[in-house]
């Protein structure tokens, strides 16, 4: 699925980036080597931020 369209970043990538330790949207882009544009994916990547440490318990 695709988090970003600006710089169409897919879900995998977002949660890499989080399992890599990224830990603010402001992080995800820069080890995705992107940058914020429009913003509104920024939910999305909390979301998915604050959901990824309960997945890995699981």
């Amino acid at each position: 699925m695709i988090v970003c369209l600006c710089n169409a970043l897919t879900e995998g990538q977002v949660r890499g980036a989080v399992a890599g330790g990224a830990s603010r949207p402001k992080d995800v882009y820069c080890a995705c080597g992107k940058s914020a544009q429009c913003g509104c994916c920024t939910a999305t990547i909390l979301s998915i931020i604050r959901e990824e440490p309960s997945r890995r318990a699981a």
